[in-house]
């Protein structure tokens, strides 16, 4: 494959179909397939309704080759908006190309348009070429701190529902 030049635009409501086929491509390989319980309708609420995050994908010879979807946190330290990358997937037959880096580059110009404190993201511990190359461009591992997640019935249960 040759290098082609990468292009970068935002998902519309027609592109779900798409961004739930790349959701469940990352789930299956981060071993996490039986995750998914997104659908289009769902994504259609939160995504174009309530616009909850957003979704930039990587375009390639007018093919989409990978996405990131993003959503603005907040940190109080820094009195600012952070941008958080909650995935970021590029098609295996498309990998090797720089076409990550760019919708990570990308990214952070976003981050810095809109004045943003950090960009962050997670990393699954055993994937050691995703470490490897977050590292690569400069992201440092936050080895300080440790994520704490309830969802389903231990959030029905703590919030007292």
């Amino acid at each position: 494959m040759s290098q082609s030049a990468l292009t970068f635009r935002k998902a519309t409501r027609e592109d779900v179909p798409l961004i739930l086929k790349f959701i469940k491509e990352l789930a299956a390989y981060e071993k996490l397939a039986d995750e998914v319980v997104a659908t289009e309708e769902i994504l259609i609420d939160q995504l174009f309704h309530k616009e909850k995050a957003e979704v930039l994908f990587a375009v390639v010879d007018n093919k989409e080759v990978g996405f990131a979807l993003y959503f603005h946190n907040f940190s109080t330290f820094l009195g600012r908006s952070g941008l958080y990358l909650e995935d970021l997937y590029v098609d295996p037959t498309y990998r090797g190309h720089g076409y990550g880096k760019g919708l990570l580059k990308r990214l952070a110009q976003i981050a810095v348009e809109r004045g943003c404190g950090p960009m962050e993201w997670i990393c699954l511990d055993w994937n050691q070429s995703s470490i490897d190359f977050y590292q690569s461009l400069g992201a440092e591992p936050m080895e300080d701190w440790t994520i704490y997640r309830v969802s389903g019935d231990t959030l029905t249960t703590l919030a007292g529902i």
